[in-house]
């Protein structure tokens, strides 16, 4: 961060946050009378009864639904034209997310394509995108049931071209959600791996906005504090998913982290993660940041000496001497929480497609290459591809 930061900070979002706040719905101000309500194509929103408890909360509040469940762990732009369409013929007049990142992302792609012609990559800045402004889209409500994207307090979506293999973050103003949701009770059915790829995809949306030379006084408070809770509390919700305490301090740190990229930035690292998964699309977006994480961190270490050490002090609760020691203490939360080692090869992925990854990360996503702590090269970026492989 500069020695003297100018900054701004606008998060329009109203946050209901507490177990059991799902049921303000019946009675919070939303902004329309017909929903189209956005899950995945999984079988968890309606297994454990989070679908219809929503249905009913909105029927409470006198809102008509629609449901589209047809979203990937990735999700893609197919999906979200053919969900715009769907909302349009419905009239539609809101978007409700509800699940994890993919689903909340997917409703705030979808709020801009019910209202802009063309294609959804006509809008999309990076790849072959064209870029054009966004004027107008549905209002959006995010009830997150993972505590990991932080998606509920950003304006960010990632979204996949399947045929282009590009997956891009893309957001404006307008896709700032109008309200979310987060009810710790909704992520209780998480299972262990998918709690820790969720809650460190949180980690380093934090870890990357701290380092960021983007970074604000506004954006470290939220940063540290997220960094804090997932170190103490993360290793407790994967080891007992039941435990609500640890669950809502998950659920908070996550929030905490969609603050930072409202007022930070991530860094190249997901520019990174988003090209391969962008090939692999079988590749957990939290797995392929854990598996690069090491590597990646180390790449900075020498210039980011207070801030790694920073990081050190609020997870380890004593004062860091070291800029290892934010390393060391990364790499226990991952044993600590069952993820490691992750390795590349695990995913199908192999050694000669570093290269297509790296072109990609730069084409698809180069503007986060300029918010790392120095210019990173190409060689520094491969040889990031290299220790994580195997």
């Amino acid at each position: 961060m500069k020695a003297n930061p100018v900054f701004s900070l606008c998060i329009p979002t109203k946050l209901l946050f507490g177990c059991g706040e799902i049921k303000k719905l019946s009675s919070e101000k939303v902004p329309g009378k017909k929903a189209l309500v956005v899950i995945s194509s999984g079988t968890s929103m309606r297994k454990y009864g989070y679908l219809e408890k929503v249905l009913a909360q909105l029927r409470l509040n006198n809102v008509e639904t629609v449901v589209y469940d047809k979203i990937l762990p990735n999700p893609i732009k197919e999906h979200v034209m053919e969900a715009a369409a769907l909302c349009r013929e419905e009239k539609c007049d809101f978007v409700v997310g509800l699940g994890g990142g993919s689903s909340i992302d997917s409703a705030k792609s979808i709020a801009v394509m019910a209202c802009n012609e063309g294609d959804y990559w006509d809008y999309v800045q990076g790849g072959s995108g064209k870029g054009r402004p966004v004027s107008k889209a549905l209002p959006i409500v995010a009830i997150p049931t993972t505590a990991g994207t932080g998606t509920e307090a950003d304006p960010w979506t990632v979204i996949t071209h399947e045929t282009a293999q590009e997956k891009i973050g893309f957001g404006s103003p307008l896709t700032y959600p109008t309200l979310s949701i987060i009810d710790p009770e909704l992520m209780v059915s998480i299972p262990p791996h998918l709690t820790a790829y969720q809650g460190f995809d949180a980690f380093f949306h934090a870890a990357e906005g701290f380092i960021a030379n983007c970074a604000t006084p506004i954006s470290d408070l939220y940063a540290l504090e997220a960094i804090r809770l997932l170190y103490k509390y993360l290793p407790v919700a994967v080891a007992d998913g039941k435990n609500l305490k640890a669950r809502a301090k998950v659920a908070w740190a996550s929030t905490l982290a969609g603050m930072v990229e409202s007022t930070s930035s991530c860094t190249s690292e997901h520019s990174l993660e988003h090209a391969m998964s962008a090939y692999y699309p079988q590749l957990p977006h939290g797995a392929g940041l854990i598996a690069i994480s090491e590597a990646y961190f180390e790449t900075f270490r020498h210039d980011c000496t207070k801030r790694y050490m920073k990081m050190a002090d609020v997870m380890l609760q004593r004062k860091s001497n070291r800029s290892s020691d934010f390393i060391d203490a990364l790499v226990a939360l991952q044993k600590a929480c069952g993820v490691r080692p992750i390795r590349l090869s695990e995913y199908g992925i192999q050694s000669d497609d570093f290269h297509k990854f790296l072109q990609n990360a730069r084409d698809t996503m180069g503007g986060l290459f300029t918010l790392d702590p120095r210019p990173m090269r190409d060689e520094e970026v491969l040889t990031i591809f290299e220790k994580s492989y195997q």
